[in-house]
């Protein structure tokens, strides 16, 4: 794992290396960019709002930086090892698990030496206007059986890149948002959970306690605990604060709201204690999120 000064010194960078490979379809020609040359496009992935999607074996130097990702970024490994910026730390992405980073944070990723990386992606674009995929309840790193994924980003590009039939495609892009919403959503089959976590996230501000999450959840606080660490990774209030962290990143990129209004915004009346917080999670203080934007 990286020591916590390298967070702090991240900048954009797109380095593929010599020794990955990659395919990868794009929504339009209109993504120019070198890496995206040549690459088949797909209409059809417009309907979810996929910007690109793509199948991978990185190996280092491969290291991907993206200080200011407009929209869901979700990645799943099929095989070997690789390193993600997850919670405001490096951690380790292995077979059979996957990622999913929302809009407004930092995206990092990077191939281990010495160990190929299978995985595959779909990046999205996020419009104010449009419900995102991924939700309060959401997990940002869980277990995920990827190779239903891979199969069919695969089977766009292989449609896209010969007949290009619009049937066709569209029952591709339909199984790869599935599959992304079914590690996107896991609590989408009980209500009560899902509705505790839409309720934090609506009023995050809000001085919440474990024993009135449980209440609203109809469950004990021990086994509210248990559901959290299972489907999320990390218990009940330190999801509180993943929410709150996850509301000030989108104020101080979409606002010009000082830091301080953003702390009372989020529950934080001390901006000392939110700054802290934020560094903890995010990686570097309030102040200095706006400045590493690359708008």
């Amino acid at each position: 794992m990286h020591a916590a000064s390298s967070i702090l010194e991240l900048s954009e960078t797109h380095t593929h290396g010599e020794h990955t490979d990659f395919r990868v379809v794009r929504v339009s020609e209109t993504d120019r960019r070198s890496w995206m040359r040549g690459a088949p496009v797909c209409p059809t992935l417009r309907t979810h709002r996929i910007c690109h999607a793509g199948i991978m074996t990185a190996r280092a130097p491969y290291r991907i930086v993206r200080m200011h990702q407009s929209g869901l970024y979700f990645l799943a490994c099929l095989g070997g090892e690789g390193r993600v910026l997850v919670d405001g730390r490096w951690q380790k992405c292995s077979a059979g698990m996957a990622v999913a980073l929302p809009p407004y944070m930092v995206n990092a990723f990077e191939a281990v030496k010495g160990r190929d990386w299978r995985c595959c992606w779909v990046r999205y674009e996020q419009q104010p206007e449009q419900k995102p995929i991924l939700n309060s309840s959401s997990p940002l790193m869980a277990a995920f059986h990827g190779q239903p994924l891979w199969n069919a980003i695969e089977g766009v590009i292989e449609e896209a890149s010969h007949e290009a039939r619009p049937a066709a495609m569209f029952h591709w892009v339909e199984l790869i948002q599935s599959y992304v919403e079914r590690f996107a959503q896991p609590w989408q089959q009980d209500d009560r959970l899902w509705r505790v976590w839409e309720m934090v996230a609506a009023d995050v501000g809000k001085d919440w306690t474990l024993d009135e999450l449980a209440y609203q959840a109809h469950v004990s606080a021990e086994h509210l605990r248990r559901l959290c660490r299972k489907a999320l990774g990390r218990t009940p209030m330190h999801h509180v604060t993943w929410l709150r962290m996850r509301k000030a990143c989108e104020l101080l990129s979409t606002t010009n709201l000082k830091v301080e209004t953003v702390a009372n915004t989020v529950g934080y009346q001390n901006p000392f204690v939110f700054s802290n917080t934020f560094k903890k999670w995010i990686g570097w203080r309030p102040s200095e999120h706006r400045s590493k934007m690359v708008v």
